[in-house]
């Protein structure tokens, strides 16, 4: 067998962090107020990277770095608002804020079988010829699929509910078309998880829908733009992707049991084994700073168990080579 030394020539330097957070969006506000800090010291955009097991569990970041104005790239995986599935959700939660929405209609009028464009287009001309506050109480002689579909919209636009129960009712109609529409609904149905993980801490679906509205930025940071570079930006990765690459400053996100190492492979140990790997690749991307943080209580909607533990990969580490961080929210 054969047998890896492991050695440095650093002889000093700032210690690795374990930040845990209170819930996912904590753990998204810490990693771009740190980028912010990092940023402030002179390190690059291009200097940092955000490492994650699944592309999935950048969603929330992702959100919260646009409203930071931190220009990124992904690697790895579809943006979060790029991916068809998300936008199908927001065209379904779009249409219930406001019923004269044609785009948003177009799209979800196409999801349903037997609808092509020219039925859509005639749906759609009836509707624009309705007045707003009639629009939920008229029907026309539509196909029962459309119908259905107007039963849905009607009942999660009146009804007093939160995003997060109005995205759950969605996602229960959607789902049936999500599985017909999408050969590889396995892989995103976690897309979808964390969608509604994400609607939970909004109090008002237009909030939500402004949020995800903004475009991402394309310039650097305002006012922190390093001189010299017009454009710069911050790397998100999934650790696959980032093999073979460092960074100055890395962020390994959700070290938590159940997201890395994933659910499927503890019960594997080759695949244990190969999430254990992936874990040392992540820590051997940083170069100087390197941050691992996970957030606590997250419920998974597919096991039906609450993720809580760090991950397993963490345990057994003497506690001087870690600085450990609570982070929660202000009172």
């Amino acid at each position: 067998m054969y047998r890896k030394r492991l050695y440095t020539k650093k002889t000093d330097g700032a210690m690795p962090q374990l930040v845990i957070a209170e819930n996912e969006n904590i753990q998204s506000k810490f990693v771009v107020q740190k980028i912010l800090e990092l940023r402030e010291e002179g390190l690059k955009l291009e200097d940092i990277a955000v490492l994650f097991r699944s592309s999935y569990l950048s969603f929330d970041l992702e959100i919260e770095l646009t409203k930071a104005n931190i220009p990124f790239v992904k690697y790895g995986g579809f943006k979060f608002i790029e991916t068809a599935h998300i936008k199908d959700i927001i065209a379904y939660l779009r249409v219930t804020e406001n019923p004269k929405d044609i785009v948003a209609w177009n799209r979800i009028l196409l999801l349903i079988e037997g609808i092509g464009p020219r039925t859509a287009e005639k749906i759609i001309d009836a509707i624009l010829h309705f007045q707003t506050d009639r629009f939920w109480q008229a029907y026309h002689d539509y196909p029962e699929k459309v119908r259905e579909l107007f039963d849905l919209l009607k009942t999660v636009a009146l009804e007093i509910k939160t995003p997060a129960e109005k995205v759950d009712r969605i996602q229960a109609f959607y789902e049936p078309i999500f599985r017909q529409v999408y050969d590889d609904w396995r892989k995103r149905e976690k897309d979808l998880e964390m969608f509604y993980a994400i609607a939970q801490r909004y109090s008002s679906v237009s909030e939500l829908l402004t949020d995800l509205a903004l475009e991402p930025p394309n310039e650097s940071v305002s006012e922190v733009m390093s001189p010299g570079k017009e454009t710069e930006f911050l790397t998100l990765s999934t650790i696959h992707s980032a093999k073979g690459l460092e960074w100055k400053a890395v962020f390994i996100i959700y070290a938590l049991d159940g997201r890395f190492p994933i659910s499927r492979a503890v019960n594997n140990d080759e695949e244990l084994e190969e999430e254990r790997r992936l874990m040392y690749v992540a820590c051997t991307r940083a170069k100087e700073y390197l941050f691992i943080t996970y957030p606590i209580n997250i419920y998974d909607r597919e096991t039906g168990v609450v993720l809580s533990k760090p991950s397993r990969f963490l345990e057994g580490l003497d506690e001087s080579l870690l600085e450990k961080w609570v982070i929660t929210t202000e009172e």
